[in-house]
Parts: structure tokens; sequence; C-alpha cells
């Protein structure tokens, strides 16, 4: 049976304009964007990721200013804020008649109903000389609304997605390239692992390798030796040694944290990642090399792990991440116990699983 005219050319003609409306800008067209001779009159800068949002409003700023975007107002919103203030800020005029950036700093972006309708105002007509900024440090599809439709109309919707575990050592090779930093495949990959979920402090480590290495490669040792008296690598180390079975010098590190005033929240978050790792793969039955490509775990450390896998099956890695979670609670306050003892406990569990069980069960 034929099909009804109407509604078949309704669909064509709205298959039309989804396949016209343009894609919302990624970070990676910034450069392309910033590029041209006038800017967009309205920009969305938005995602958890907030190095990433902070750089990019940040290169923005930088242009608007050879513009000749002199004046810079700034507005902070939360759920006090008037959004008749944004109205007014686009009628007053420019006290040196220079070109205006105004900053909506929208920490949830969620501006409500009111404030959508605001910015929705703002973009239907937007003021001349005047070049709006709106910054959010959370973002996701939900947050896309009618506003968010409109900013993509008028200007440049960005959302700043986090990067993949697979893009980090691509970010972070490109960075070191930037500060004039050469390295070998194997630092990259080593400084990733480390500053997972971090790209502050692998950016910050990166800002003190282009310091410290100058004109040499960077290799696994040199990283190694730069970075041996910052704190933030103890936990790394306390758990290099644990999954290699140094039961005695772990347990030394262990004790030096204690004795440093170290928090135990930072170091569970490093032990709880490894130890799904040591899960995962012992889940992975005899495809253990692929499972070491997935996880990006190098030669070098290699050996290490299949001596803890050896002497620990998955149920007792299952059992460590448990333990993890009870230490957790005594450090929030939601358990009785001695955070330390118990961290203690559980090194050596890592260290020589064979012991697992009977410590373990003593928690």
């Amino acid at each position: 049976m034929a099909g009804n005219p109407r509604r078949c050319r309704a669909e064509v003609i709205a298959v039309r304009v989804s396949y016209n409306r343009p894609m919302p800008a990624r970070i990676t067209d910034l450069p392309r964007l910033l590029g041209a001779s006038e800017l967009k009159p309205v920009w969305l800068i938005a995602g958890a990721e907030h190095l990433l949002v902070l750089e990019a409003a940040d290169r923005l700023r930088a242009r608007s200013r050879e513009l000749g975007y002199v004046e810079r107002e700034i507005h902070d919103v939360d759920n006090r804020f008037d959004w008749n203030e944004l109205a007014m800020s686009g009628a007053a005029m420019s006290l040196f008649a220079t070109r205006r950036v105004i900053e909506l700093r929208m920490p949830t972006g969620k501006p409500g109903k009111e404030g959508s309708a605001a910015i929705s105002a703002w973009c239907a007509d937007p003021p001349p000389d005047t070049l709006l900024l709106i910054t959010a440090q959370e973002w996701s599809k939900q947050h896309e609304g009618a506003w968010y439709a409109a900013v993509d109309r008028a200007g440049v919707a960005m959302p700043v997605w986090p990067l993949k575990r697979e893009e980090l050592p691509g970010w972070i090779s490109a960075r070191m390239k930037m500060h004039g930093v050469k390295a070998t495949r194997d630092a990259i990959e080593l400084l990733a692992e480390r500053t997972e979920g971090n790209l502050l402090a692998a950016a910050q480590e990166i800002d003190k390798l282009a310091l410290l290495v100058g004109d040499a490669v960077l290799d696994i040792d040199m990283l190694e030796t730069s970075v041996a008296d910052d704190a933030r690598f103890d936990a790394f180390r306390l758990t290099d040694a644990a999954i290699t079975g140094d039961a005695t010098r772990a347990l030394r590190m262990v004790g030096g944290l204690r004795a440093e005033g170290a928090e135990a929240i930072p170091l569970l978050g490093w032990l709880l990642n490894q130890l799904r790792v040591l899960s995962r793969l012992a889940h992975a039955g005899g495809n253990l090399n692929q499972a070491f490509k997935t996880e990006r775990i190098w030669d070098a450390k290699q050996a290490g792990f299949k001596r803890a896998l050896q002497a620990g099956n998955a149920a007792h890695w299952e059992r460590c991440i448990v333990q993890v979670g009870r230490i957790d609670r005594i450090a929030k306050g939601r358990a009785d116990g001695d955070v330390w003892r118990e961290i203690e406990r559980l090194i050596t569990a890592i260290a020589i699983p064979r012991r697992g069980a009977e410590l373990l069960g003593a928690a």
C-alpha cells in the first residue's frame, strides 16, 4: 500500500534538516575558529575536564584582546543570580567605546527556565561589539536544551569531553612537543598511567620536566628520577613494590607515608585503580598479551603483573577491592578501625596473596 505523500515529503525534509544541522564544535576546531578575522558573538565552552575548558577559554580571551575586545565583565551564576543583569549588560554602552567580553560563569551548566530564556533572547539579537562567553564545569547530553540550540545557531557551542584512556598519551605527547620536551614512547606511557584522570597533574609534570630535561630525550629512568621527590608519585612506587612482591619495601613506604601525615584517601584511589586492573587481567584467561595491550601495560611492567596473577586468583583481587571500600569508609569516619593498619594488611595481601585470606579475614 502506497504511503501518505505528505508524510513522506515531511520525513524527507526532516532528514535533510538533520543532515544540514552543523555539528557542535570540538576543541580541536579551536585554532581554526580563533584564526578567523572576526569572532562569533556567542561562545559556550563547557565540560568536566577543567584544564581543557580553562585553557580553551584563555585562548579565546587572548584572541579577543587582539581583536580589540578590551573591556571584560564577569557574572558568576548561582541560584540567586538575577538574569536581568545579562540584558542590562547587553543594553549598556561601553565606557570607552571599545569592544567588550561579557562572561557568564555557570558551574552547573544549567541556567534554569529564566536563564534559558535570557540566553536565547541574547542569541536572537546579539549586541554589537560584544562577545558573550559562557563557561560551565559540568556537561552532558542532558544539558542540551533550547538555550544551547540558540548558542549553537548564533555562535560556537563547544562541549569539552574528558579524554578517553587511549587519547591521553597523544595529549601528553602533543603537550610535551609544545614545551620542547622530547620523550620515548615508554616514558609517555608511564606518565599517562601515573596521571590518568588528572590532566592538571600531567600538565604540571610536563612543565617541570621541560625545565629539568633540557635537550635530552626523556626515558623511563629519567622520568622516575625526575619525580623521585614528588609526593604525588609515592602511591605509584608503593603499588609497584606490592605488585612485584616486594612486601618489605612496600610496607616501609606505608610507614613513611603515615609518618609524614599523608592522606589515605588519594592513596586508596590509586590502589583501587591497580586492583581493578589485576582483576580484569585475572578474568582475561589465556589471552593475557592482548589484555596487557588493552590495559596499556608495557613490557617492563608485565613481569610484575604476571607474578601477581600467578600468586593470586580473580577471587583474591576481588576481596582486595572489597577491602579498599572498607578502608575508605574508615578514612571517612563511617566505620571503626585503624586506617593505616588496614592499609598495611591490604598491601601485604597484594604482595603475598597466599596470606591474603588470613589478612583480609582479620579485617
